[in-house]
């Protein structure tokens, strides 16, 4: 079973009411499930992220002016979110370079990191052309479904 199959099962999930589905193949076994409880943990972490981003708010009024700007890059751009919860790695392996840096010209079907969710290493590849303006995420960091990765400018 490839990357792109265990994608189109994890939306056929997400639109249905099944809560689980194992698949079992020779040396390949998947499982997967929705719960309430995993959307509540995908619903706690935004307001984490929120409450981070209105710290510089708070801020004297010199950081005001930077806000807006933010608003203004986040409009016009493209946000890569991850297909699938896992394990979110920039590079391939320790001693090899990153896939992306910031700054990289994107074309769909770049490998643009790696996602390991049971022990598979799923490559994430770019569906969208344009230049990487920000890494969302720290190297061998934990990500949801859905959190975005990437901000491209297209």
């Amino acid at each position: 079973m490839d990357f792109k199959q265990i994608q189109e099962l994890i939306k056929i999930i997400n639109k249905s009411n099944i809560g689980e589905l194992s698949i079992e193949q020779k040396d390949f076994k998947i499982t997967i499930r929705q719960k309430e409880e995993q959307v509540t943990q995908v619903v706690t972490a935004a307001p984490v992220q929120l409450q981070q981003a209105q710290v510089p708010a708070a801020l004297p009024a010199q950081a005001a002016p930077a806000a807006p700007k933010a608003a203004e890059v986040a409009s016009n751009t493209i946000t890569i979110k991850s297909p699938m919860i896992g394990t979110f790695y920039r590079r391939p392996a320790p001693d090899k370079p990153n896939f992306a840096e910031e700054g990289d010209i994107l074309s769909p079907g770049k490998v643009i990191c790696v996602i390991e969710a049971m022990k598979l290493f799923n490559e994430i590849e770019s569906e969208v052309s344009g230049k990487i303006i920000k890494v969302l995420v720290d190297d061998a960091s934990p990500v949801e479904f859905d959190q975005p990765l990437f901000l491209v400018e297209p």
